[in-house]
């Protein structure tokens, strides 16, 4: 069997397929699920590790216009390939004297604090112009936003303001993955007050997991995430499609004897003559170790358990269960995809989807597709 794609560069120890038309679709079920709320991209991260100028490419021509990431370094790149009609956030707003470069960058600042509104509206009276800003305000999360108080300090003493034209209020939701917890209410109701102090600004409440509850919670720009790259934003809510596939490119077969110690540690011990595959993935490359004696690679829809401790650059495979042609150097095997899903990979390791993407290498060879079907033809073996 051959696989449906060029493998590309030979010499990576993986093969990163992301699936564009997945991406576009996922956004689109968001989008048709909060209207008529908008819905923005959070592509903090690099996307989450799928290369945010590829998705945010990918996004726009779906129409979207509204682009979050966390820091300002990030947007250096990123705005290069955004139309000027886009709107770039910055999550975290602006570290003392980023002011300059953010104006110049054209992106908007989500500001959370009074030092940050401050400093913002001094850049602004300086230049003579307004500039645009978000506003966070803490419903109750306790990370980022102003607090009663701040924003009552703001209502006070409106000049604090001046220069700032405000185009959001925002603030995020702790636990929208869980839509029966009452924490959602409660900051729902606090941010319903914050709101009411600022009745012509356009409101930005609900993440990934707050698309999926009901209509109160969208306000007019919904900020989907997780929900875009593949993975489950709330436990039986409609799924997302799956955007990555990763295969593991195998490096060496072998046989080991009976009670032959295997990996760091030699903690897997061999209790019969056993076939080993060793892979050119390991935790350098965002394999978590704690998958070690856990987790596992898949073989034409055989599971391969994971043997010993994985290493950083590489870890052992049990083959034992396929048949002893099954598989040669240069060979792939499925890490993630049909398979293994990224929730799957995930809940093996004890940790959650987002870390997993965030951690995917750089290492890794990279195929973007725009083919509704790339992902389902996959096979994890090569010619």
């Amino acid at each position: 069997m051959s696989l449906a794609f060029a493998p590309h560069d030979i010499s990576a120890g993986a093969v990163l397929t992301v699936d564009l038309s997945a991406l576009r679709s996922n956004y689109r079920l968001v989008r048709d699920r909060v209207r008529p709320a908008e819905a923005a991209a959070v592509v903090k991260a690099d996307a989450y590790g799928l290369g945010a100028t590829r998705v945010a490419s990918a996004l726009l021509k779906e129409g979207c216009r509204h682009f979050f990431v966390a820091q300002l370094c990030e947007t250096r790149d990123l705005r290069a390939h955004l139309p000027s009609a886009a709107q770039l956030y910055v999550l975290n707003g602006l570290l003392p004297g980023a002011e300059a470069e953010a104006i110049a960058l054209g992106v908007i600042p989500v500001l959370n604090s009074l030092a940050q509104v401050e400093a913002w509206s001094a850049a602004a009276v300086q230049l003579g112009r307004r500039l645009p800003a978000a506003l966070q305000v803490d419903t109750g999360m306790s990370r980022l936003g102003l607090s009663a108080g701040e924003v009552e300090q703001l209502r006070r003493h409106p000049a604090m303001l001046d220069g700032i034209d405000l185009v959001l209020l925002m603030s995020h939701l702790a636990c929208a993955d869980e839509p029966a917890h009452t924490a959602n209410a409660d900051q729902l109701a606090v941010f319903r007050q914050f709101a009411a102090q600022f009745p012509a600004i356009r409101r930005s409440f609900a993440n990934s997991g707050g698309a999926f509850l009901d209509t109160t919670y969208h306000g007019d720009l919904v900020r989907p995430g997780i929900a875009l790259y593949g993975a489950d934003p709330v436990p039986g809510a409609v799924r997302p499609r799956p955007v990555v596939q990763l295969d593991a490119r195998v490096i060496q077969v072998r046989t080991i004897t009976a009670n032959t110690g295997v990996g760091y540690g030699l903690t897997f011990r061999a209790s019969a003559p056993t076939r080993l595959a060793t892979i050119g993935v390991g935790y350098a490359d965002g394999w978590p170790r704690g998958l070690s004696g856990r987790g596992a690679a898949y073989v034409r829809g055989v599971r391969a358990p994971i043997a010993g401790r994985i290493s950083m650059d590489s870890m052992t495979l049990d083959i034992s269960s396929l048949p002893d042609d099954a598989l040669r150097a240069g060979d792939l095997v499925e890490l993630i995809g049909p398979n293994q899903t990224l929730d799957d990979v995930a809940g093996d390791a004890g940790t959650i989807p987002y870390e997993i993407l965030t951690s995917l290498s750089r290492r890794y060879a990279r195929i973007y597709t725009e083919d509704e079907t790339a992902l389902s033809n996959r096979v994890a073996r090569s010619a």
